[in-house]
């Protein structure tokens, strides 16, 4: 149902008509995940949350595997009000710079610390959402990016020199990747195993739940273990839309958003380790990169995000500064 006819069945609800029949919301969640993926379960989750616990007052849709478009045609589908949410991750940069803090490499140490930066933060991160015309109507998670090529093990930044490598859309990404010597090029998620299949791409990054659920084992040689970025995902809606839904219903969609972040965290820990074997078991050959190689070599990349982006240290402190506490 759009949203103007939520606003008809809910202006029908104060005249009299039927209650069953004028809190009858359909919304529609589209998302580029494939099946057996986090996002897949994410969204499954959220939406059995939202279906089973208001009532049959509204009714969660989902749409998987970019059905719906890919992730900046499903931004814009937001705000045209033909989707009414979508699960971005790494292209909220090009939405806000604010996003971009999480893509600093290693800034993020572990779910503990992301939900220490959500609390101390989120007001930040909406106010960003807000001024794309978004809302963030709760965080789960994308996870933490190993890479995959078809050339060589990464042990070393210097491995991936000229190394073709899709990252998603993103400049931080980018300029992460060519700092490190590969060639790195933006590409749809949904493009990505053809692009691998045939050659187009040496390689690509993500966790394991995105490698393993999207095939890419079958057609990757090689897995280095970096965890050189977390990035959240993003219960997002549009800002107008969200706006216009019942109180009640914007309270329970919250509700079922911090229900589901408890899911998927628990989710992803378990697939972490099952996925890997997955990916293992397909000849796929795994190392642990050095880590200390890649921290070492990403001091330029938060150096431009602070020179770059207003506030940019600040937050970078901040970030930093919450990854021990208490």
């Amino acid at each position: 149902m759009t949203i103007k006819a939520i606003l008809i069945a809910t202006a029908a609800a104060i005249g009299g008509t039927s209650s069953a029949f004028a809190a009858d919301i359909t919304l529609k969640f589209g998302h580029v995940g494939n099946p057996g993926s986090l996002f897949e379960a994410s969204v499954d989750n959220f939406a059995e949350c939202v279906n089973s616990s208001m009532g049959g007052k509204v009714e969660v849709q989902t749409f998987g595997s970019s059905q719906l478009g890919k992730d900046k045609e499903l931004l814009q589908k937001l705000k045209l009000g033909q989707v009414d949410f979508a699960l971005p991750s790494s292209v909220m940069s090009s939405v806000d710079d604010t996003f971009g803090i999480f893509e600093m490499p290693y800034i993020i140490r572990d779910r503990d610390h992301m939900r220490r930066v959500q609390d101390a933060m989120m007001d930040k991160f909406q106010a960003a959402a807000n001024g794309g015309g978004y809302h963030i109507v709760g965080l789960a998670e994308n996870g933490f990016r190993h890479i995959t090529n078809n050339t060589r093990a990464i042990n070393v930044p210097s491995d991936l020199e000229g190394i073709k490598l899709r990252t998603p859309n993103g400049v931080w990404r980018v300029k992460m990747f060519t700092e490190y010597g590969a060639n790195p090029t933006p590409m749809a998620f949904s493009d990505v195993f053809t692009a691998l299949q045939t050659g187009v791409m040496d390689g690509q990054e993500n966790p394991y739940a995105q490698i393993a659920s999207a095939k890419f084992q079958e057609v990757q040689k090689y897995l280095s273990i970096t965890g050189h970025v977390y990035t959240p995902a993003y219960i997002l809606a549009s800002q107008k839309g969200f706006a216009k839904l019942p109180e009640d219903v914007q309270a329970g969609l919250t509700a079922c958003a911090a229900s589901t972040q408890d899911f998927t965290y628990e989710k992803a820990a378990q697939l972490e380790t099952e996925l890997l074997d997955v990916i293992k078991a397909a000849g796929v050959e795994v190392n642990e990169a050095n880590k200390d190689a890649f921290v070492e070599a990403s001091a330029p990349i938060y150096k431009a995000f602070a020179d770059e982006v207003e506030g940019g240290q600040d937050m970078i402190d901040q970030v930093l500064g919450l990854a021990n506490s208490n």
